[in-house]
């Protein structure tokens, strides 16, 4: 498998990998679509590249609301006549050796996060209640969570018990030279109008000001560059991959459409 693209922005792969050398959890912070999740395919492949002394690589969870202690740790399930214990992901990867990857963390029940406390500190154990057995993690496992402190609430933020247990990197959308890079190696298309995606991503954000919750994502403007490669005009790509995806409001649409319009008359 090819090392997943990533463009480093700052010091963050440097940092990763320190955490990563140390065996110290990782926080990842920052706003929808700014890389994390890339981040962490690039980092884990470079530093706990499955094929290095035979180590599993990346297993990731999308946590929600409803996910529970026995999603993540796991549950007798009936096979036949008889139950199997099977396995969750968190236990699979402290049992074998993975990186674990809890993406957006302050969305899972509170209940469900205190349950990886005991992995985060010196002790690296996990207590499997349903088993009876305390699990201690294979020297190669690190815990990765990440979150967007954009939407943060009383009700969904980071508990200090929780967040006082990783190192923390941030993250941002990048500046515009280079979005314009990323955008234009993801899509294929035309470094120069990478670059005017990125200016239009710039403005967008700008939009954040004025009642528009998030501001638009680098994802979203590889949409746009690859719809424009597939015959699309520049207008019609940005309104369906740009306006419409960001905002059902009519009044933020047209602001949006208005900033479209300017980047690409």
């Amino acid at each position: 498998m090819s090392d997943p693209y990533y463009l480093s922005i700052g010091d963050e792969i440097e940092l990763f990998r320190a955490a990563y050398e140390c065996r110290l959890p990782v926080l990842l912070k920052g706003p929808t679509g700014c890389g994390k999740t890339r981040f962490i395919e690039h980092v884990t492949h470079r530093f706990h590249a499955p094929g290095a002394h035979d180590r599993p690589g990346l297993i990731t969870v999308a946590c929600h609301e409803d996910l529970t202690g026995s999603d993540l740790v796991g549950r007798y399930l009936i096979k036949g006549d008889d139950t199997a214990w099977i396995d969750g992901p968190l236990t699979q990867a402290a049992r074998s050796g993975a990186v674990c990857y809890l993406d957006e963390i302050v969305e899972a029940r509170k209940d469900t996060i205190v349950l990886i406390h005991p992995l985060t500190d010196h002790r690296r154990i996990l207590p499997i209640d349903k088993r009876g057995e305390i699990l201690e993690a294979h020297p190669d496992f690190l815990l990765v969570i990440s979150y967007n402190p954009g939407y943060q609430s009383v009700l969904k933020d980071l508990m200090p018990s929780t967040r006082q247990r990783f190192v923390a990197i941030e993250f941002d959308y990048p500046p515009r030279d280079k979005e314009a890079e990323i955008v234009a190696h993801e899509s294929g298309i035309a470094p120069e109008i990478a670059l005017e995606l990125a200016a239009l991503g710039e403005k967008v954000r700008n939009l954040k000001a004025s009642g528009l919750e998030e501001g638009i994502s680098t994802r979203l403007l590889i949409y746009a560059a690859q719809l424009m490669r597939r015959g699309v005009s520049a207008r019609g790509a940005c309104s369906a991959a740009v306006t419409r995806a960001l905002s059902d409001d009519p009044d933020t649409q047209r602001a949006i459409d208005e900033i479209c319009s300017t980047v690409f008359p």
